[in-house]
C-alpha cells in the first residue's frame, strides 16, 4: 500500500476551551506551531492565550463562529496552518467539514469524510455493522419516518424502547418510551431536538435494555491497514443519557469479554476503512451479551483515562497518523496498568434537574495530585452558547478503590465559585455503595439520586455562621473589629428555599457570637484565625473545631462559599431583590426563564387558553432544549419574547391569568 506523507508544521485547532488546550499541548510536544480560533465570547479564554497565533471567527453564537466552515478555512489560510484538528463537539464529526479541509489542500486530523458520514447516521451505521457481523440491538432503522410506520415498528419491537436521533449523539434526540401511549409525543419531541441539534429529524427505534452498562472501546487505525484497540471504558453513570463518570478498566468486563469486544470494535473499524482515533460504543446486558450502539468518529472527552493507564498520548498518535505515519504499537504490545477514572465538571445545578448554569468565574483553584483538563480562570464567563461541560478531573492509581478515593478528594478540594456546578453531586456518586462496589449501570443516577435526594435539606451550622461574617451585621465587607454591634439577620441560601434567622453580636474581644433565632439552638462563638480580607481564605474556630472556607463576593448578587466540597450562595434577605416567582411559572402565572438561552419554540399566543402542563416555550441552552410548561390553567395575558431571541436567566417570558380571575373579570 502506498501512503503519501504530508508533513505540516502548523496546526489549527477548530475548537475551544479545555479540548483546544489539550490538543495544542500535544502539538507543541511534537514541535508544531499552534493556532487558536475564538468567538467574541471567548476572546479572553486560556486556549487563545496559549496558542502562538489566534484568529477571531466572529460573534458568540456557534453558527457564526465555531460552526462556520468557511471562516475556519479562512483562519487556516490567514495563519499558515497546514492541518486542522476538529476536537470534539461542533464540527468534530462533520463529514462536510472534513471534506472541505481536504479540498482546501489541508490535512484533516481525523478519519476520512466517508467514514464520518457513514457512522454519523445511526441507521446506516447499524446496517453496515450488521453486515460486518457486529452484534446490534434489535430495532427499526428504516427510511419510512411517518408516525404510523414507527408506531407499527414499535409494536413489533416491544416496550420499553428507545427513540433515538439517527444523526449526532450526546443524548440529544433520545427518549425512553415505556408504553404505547407515550410514543407519539416522544417521536415529536425527539424529532424537534434532533433537527435543532443535528439538522436532521430522522429517528431510529431500539429495544431498551434494562440495567445495562455503557461500555466503549477505543480503536486506532492508520493509513497502512493497521487497526488496534486500546481497551474499554465504562461510561454507565449518566444523566439525560450524557456521561458524567468514566473509568478503565470496567469492573464488569472480564479478560475474555474484553477480547471479544475489542475484536468486534476492530472489525467495525476495518469494515469502514477507518483511520485515526475512534470509539465503538456498546451496551452490555446483565446476562453478558453486548450490542453495538454507535461509533464516535473523533477523539472522546474521556480519552484521558485511556492515556493514564496505557501511558500513550492519543493526540500525538492522531497527529502522526494524519501525517502518514504508521501506528507505533501492534496489538500485542499494548499494555494497561492500574485504574483510571474521570468525572466531568459541568456548570449545572443537580438540585434543579441539572439545569445548565451561566455566570462569571470568581474563584478557580483546581485540586492537586490529579490530572485536570480545563480552560478556566477567574474573570472568565460561562456563557449559554456552548456545552455545560467546562472541565474534567482524572485520577490514576494502582487499584480502583484508591482511584475512587483520590477522585473524591479532588472533587472536594477543587474550588469553583461564581457559577453552580456538579462536583458535590459527583462526589456523592463516587461515594455511593453501589458505585464503590463496581455495580453501577445506566440507571444508577435515576435509581439512587431522584430529585428529592439531590436537594440540600439542611445547612451545616458552620456555613451559616461563616456567612454571617460577611453580612451587614458584621461590618458589611468581611471581618470587622467594630465592638458591641448586634443585629438580627435573615440569610437566604439562593436556590434552596432555606432561610435562616440569626442574632449576631460582635464582642469587645473581636469574636463574633451567632445565635439562631430558636429556643432550642445554642449560640456559637466564632474566633477568626485569619482576616477575611486575606485572599479568598476564611478560617475560624467554633467550639475548638477549626473550619476552613474559600469565599468570593459577587457584588450585589451575594456571597459564594466553598466548604467541605460543597458550594453555597447567600443573600441577605433584607436587601435582596424580589424573587419574581419560581423558575418556570411563578405566582400569578408569571413564566420566567430558568436559565439563559435562545427561544427555539414559542407555543403560547396572547389570548389563547392553556391547560396545566401545556408547553409554552422551549429554550435552547448549552446544546440542550428545555421546555417551560404552564403550572396553572388560564389565559395568556402577555407574551414578552419572540422565536430566535436570546434571553437571560430570570427574564419574564409569559404571563398567564388564572382561569378563576378570567371568569371573575368576565362576570363583573
Amino acid at each position: 500500500m502506498t501512503v503519501s506523507v504530508r508533513p505540516f508544521d502548523t496546526l489549527l485547532v477548530a475548537n475551544r476551551g479545555e479540548i483546544a488546550l489539550r490538543i495544542m499541548r500535544g502539538a507543541r510536544r511534537l514541535g508544531l506551531r499552534t493556532v487558536a480560533v475564538y468567538s467574541e465570547a471567548d476572546r479572553g479564554s486560556p486556549h487563545v492565550e496559549f496558542a502562538e497565533r489566534a484568529y477571531c471567527l466572529g460573534n458568540s453564537a456557534p453558527r457564526e463562529s465555531y460552526l462556520a466552515i468557511e471562516r475556519l478555512l479562512a483562519a487556516a489560510a490567514a495563519t499558515g496552518a497546514g492541518a486542522i484538528h476538529p476536537g470534539y463537539g461542533f464540527l468534530g464529526e462533520n463529514a462536510d467539514f472534513a471534506a472541505a479541509v481536504e479540498a482546501a489542500g489541508l490535512v484533516f486530523v481525523g478519519p476520512p469524510a466517508d467514514a464520518i458520514r457513514l457512522m454519523g447516521n445511526k441507521a446506516a451505521a447499524k446496517e453496515r455493522m450488521i453486515a460486518a457481523g457486529v452484534p446490534c440491538i434489535p430495532g427499526y432503522q428504516g427510511a419510512e419516518q411517518d408516525d404510523a410506520t414507527l408506531v407499527r415498528a414499535a409494536k413489533a419491537i416491544g416496550y420499553p424502547l428507545m427513540v433515538k436521533s439517527a444523526a449526532g449523539g450526546g443524548g440529544r434526540g433520545m427518549r425512553l418510551v415505556s408504553e404505547p401511549a407515550g410514543l407519539v409525543a416522544a417521536l415529536q419531541s425527539a424529532r424537534s431536538e434532533a433537527q435543532a441539534a443535528f439538522g436532521s429529524p430522522q429517528l431510529i427505534l431500539e429495544r431498551a435494555i434494562g440495567e445495562a452498562r455503557h461500555i466503549e472501546v477505543q480503536v486506532f487505525a492508520d493509513a497502512h491497514g493497521n487497526v488496534i484497540h486500546l481497551g474499554e471504558r465504562d461510561c454507565s453513570v449518566q444523566r439525560r443519557h450524557q456521561k458524567l463518570v468514566e473509568e478503565t478498566p470496567s469492573p464488569a468486563v472480564t479478560p475474555e469479554l474484553r477480547e471479544q469486544m475489542g475484536a468486534a470494535a476492530v472489525a467495525a473499524a476495518r469494515a469502514i476503512a477507518y483511520r485515526s482515533a475512534g470509539t465503538l460504543e456498546f451496551l452490555l446486558a446483565p446476562q453478558g451479551e453486548f450490542y453495538f450502539m454507535e461509533m464516535n468518529t473523533r477523539l472522546q472527552v474521556e480519552h484521558g483515562v485511556t492515556e493514564l493507564t496505557t501511558g500513550l498520548d492519543l493526540v500525538e498518535w492522531q497527529l502522526r497518523v494524519a501525517a502518514g505515519e504508521a501506528l507505533p504499537l501492534a496489538q500485542h504490545e499494548v499494555a494497561s496498568r492500574g485504574h483510571a477514572m474521570e468525572v466531568r465538571l459541568c456548570a449545572e445545578d443537580a438540585a434543579q434537574e441539572f439545569l445548565p448554569q451561566t455566570g462569571e468565574i470568581l474563584l478557580w483553584e483546581p485540586a492537586e495530585g490529579v490530572r485536570i483538563d480545563a480552560a478556566l480562570a477567574a474573570g472568565l464567563s460561562i456563557s449559554p452558547y456552548y456545552d455545560s461541560m467546562v472541565g474534567k478531573l482524572i485520577a490514576h492509581a494502582s487499584t480502583r478503590a484508591e482511584c475512587v478515593a483520590r477522585l473524591v478528594s479532588a472533587c472536594e478540594s477543587t474550588v469553583l465559585l461564581g457559577v453552580r456546578h456538579n462536583l458535590g453531586f459527583l462526589r456523592d456518586c463516587l461515594r455511593h455503595p453501589q458505585f464503590a462496589a463496581g455495580l453501577a449501570t445506566t440507571s444508577f443516577i435515576a435509581r439512587n439520586f431522584p430529585p428529592e435526594a439531590r436537594r440540600r435539606e439542611a445547612l451545616p451550622a458552620a456555613v451559616g455562621a461563616a456567612a454571617m461574617l460577611f453580612t451587614g451585621a458584621a461590618g458589611g465587607r468581611g471581618w470587622t473589629n467594630a465592638q458591641g454591634l448586634g443585629s438580627r439577620v435573615r440569610l437566604d441560601e439562593a436556590g434552596s428555599g432555606i432561610a435562616h434567622e440569626l442574632r449576631v453580636l460582635v464582642r469587645r474581644d473581636g469574636a463574633v457570637e451567632i445565635a439562631p433565632q430558636s429556643a432550642e439552638s445554642a449560640a456559637q462563638t466564632l474566633v477568626a484565625l485569619h482576616p477575611a480580607q486575606s485572599g479568598s481564605a476564611l478560617v475560624f474556630e467554633s467550639g475548638n473545631v477549626r473550619h476552613r472556607f474559600r469565599y468570593a463576593r459577587a457584588g450585589d448578587a451575594g456571597l459564594w462559599l466553598h466548604y467541605e466540597g460543597e458550594q453555597f450562595l447567600f443573600h441577605e434577605a433584607l436587601h435582596a431583590r424580589g424573587a419574581g416567582g419560581s423558575a418556570e411559572t411563578g405566582d400569578g402565572g408569571a413564566v420566567h426563564a430558568p436559565l439563559s438561552g435562545r427561544v427555539v419554540l414559542l407555543a403560547a399566543k396572547t389570548g389563547n387558553t392553556v391547560e396545566k402542563g401545556d408547553t409554552l416555550v422551549v429554550l435552547e441552552s448549552m446544546k440542550m432544549e428545555h421546555a417551560l410548561i404552564a403550572r396553572i390553567e388560564g389565559a395568556v395575558a402577555e407574551v414578552l419574547c419572540v422565536t430566535g431571541e436570546q434571553v437571560m436567566a430570570g427574564r419574564l417570558l409569559i404571563r398567564i391569568t388564572a382561569t378563576e380571575a378570567v371568569e371573575r373579570d368576565g362576570n363583573s
